[in-house]
């Protein structure tokens, strides 16, 4: 598992240039998402949650808090398939999750918070589509990239394009193509 970065209300307050009891008063509010400690009471951050917080309320985000997330998430009902996509952004060092179903994706949506999505759009059950409408109506993952990955007919792609994804890649595809397409959306 990957360390999740927190923090304490004392240091988002210095963030935000306000005193703890204010960030306090955020989090008791539900503006601001965060945990306590068991036992002890004191509330923790998760920095993406209070990233996300910074933006939804129009606050600079310092450049040591916005760093690029390298979490991936393919979302591929064929094993080979989702193996080698896997593979290839593994090599290139990021971290990446699968989902075999867009029902386990939803479910892997809320604990991960990718900062990419891999989506094919021919997937038994939920489709690829209906992932894809899920993840644009869900403001937790509205800075979450997509690129579909299908062999969708040109048409099928371009509704996906139409409907939210960033960006589409053609089965069959070159690793070389994948990781151009992955690298571009994330560092972009």
């Amino acid at each position: 598992m990957p360390e999740v970065r927190v923090l304490t209300t004392g240091e988002a307050a210095k963030y935000c240039g306000v005193n703890f009891r204010t960030v306090i008063r955020w989090i008791e509010r539900g503006k601001l998402k965060a945990y306590k400690l068991p036992g002890r009471g004191d509330h923790r951050i998760q920095v993406d949650d209070f990233v996300a917080f910074m933006r939804d309320n129009k606050m600079p985000v310092p450049e040591e808090l916005a760093g690029k997330s390298r979490t991936v998430l393919v979302i591929e009902d064929q094993p080979e398939m989702a193996s080698a996509i896997r593979r290839v952004l593994k090599r290139a060092g990021y971290e990446v999750e699968v989902a075999q179903d867009g029902f386990v994706a939803g479910a892997v949506l809320s604990r991960m918070k990718p900062s990419l999505i891999t989506l094919d759009l021919k997937m038994p059950g939920i489709d690829g589509y209906q992932v894809l409408s899920y993840i644009r109506e869900h403001e937790e993952h509205a800075n979450a990239k997509v690129l579909v990955i299908s062999a969708e007919t040109q048409e099928g792609l371009d509704r996906a394009l139409k409907s939210g994804a960033n960006d589409i890649l053609p089965k069959p595809f070159d690793n070389e193509d994948l990781l151009a397409k992955v690298q571009t959306l994330i560092e972009g």
